[in-house]
């Protein structure tokens, strides 16, 4: 069983989207983003298998949360420094976790 502790040390941020890459080279459909998460974190990559719902250009811009103190991961031939979150649809598909007011400020922990 988890306990509050184990949450605690997740560094949960909200980042806004800044760049939006194919990623070719993934397995599954993906794209590489840069993920602007403020001033304290900076901006960081992170591969997601969004292609399903989501465009290029409608994802520069949106803010999403993030993970951003687990350890790099490298995917194919990309780093990935954050975990970009979403929830499964029902065919495994990726749908963002994202904050519901554009007043979320960028680099605001999850609390």
């Amino acid at each position: 069983m988890a306990i509050y502790d184990n949450f605690a040390a997740l560094d949960i941020r909200v980042g806004v989207i800044t760049a939006v890459d194919d990623f070719p080279e993934a397995r599954k459909p993906a794209y590489k983003l840069t993920i602007d998460f403020g001033s304290e974190i900076g901006e960081k990559k992170s591969s997601a298998q969004l292609v399903k719902y989501y465009k290029k250009t409608e994802l520069v811009g949106k803010k999403v949360l993030g993970v951003v103190n687990f350890p790099v991961r490298q995917i194919g031939p990309f780093m990935s420094e954050v975990l970009t979150l979403g929830v499964p649809d029902a065919d495994h598909e990726c749908v963002l976790i994202v904050p519901d007011k554009g007043d979320a400020i960028v680099g605001g922990k999850l609390f």
